[in-house]
């Protein structure tokens, strides 16, 4: 069985978000560091070279697989921010229907900036998925 990658890391968070080159997208990331701190009361953690992770948790797959994850987290991609945030796409189409615009993926949440969204819902969102 291949080792997992993605893994917690010693770097620093905010020396990742401050290589973010576009202002607003950097000071986006750092709200939303702010927002899943205080929601899951854990610090932000690297997960590799471009996950932003909250939390510790076990995952224990019905193969047997067992790998250490993070609970929440997000990634500032080129395009936009993907979010993985427990049950989103799933289990809150009513608050994704007031959230404003993004989009959703098998497991994620995109946003492109946080202006487009409704900070209130994304923050009921997050307090959600935990």
């Amino acid at each position: 069985m291949a080792e997992l990658k993605t893994k917690k890391t010693e770097l620093s968070v905010d020396a990742f978000l401050k290589t973010i080159a576009e202002p607003q997208k950097q000071k986006d990331a750092f709200a939303l560091m702010t927002l899943m701190e205080k929601a899951t009361k854990a610090k932000a953690k690297m997960w590799g070279g471009a996950i932003v992770g909250f939390g510790d948790k076990r995952l224990k797959y019905e193969s047997g697989r067992e790998l250490d994850w993070f609970v929440m987290g997000f990634s500032p991609r080129k395009q936009n921010f993907a979010l993985y945030i427990p049950g989103t796409v799933g289990k809150q189409q009513d608050l994704l229907k007031k959230l404003g615009k993004h989009k959703t993926g098998k497991g994620c949440l995109y946003i492109t900036r946080l202006e487009d969204v409704d900070l209130a819902v994304l923050k009921d969102i997050i307090q959600n998925g935990l």
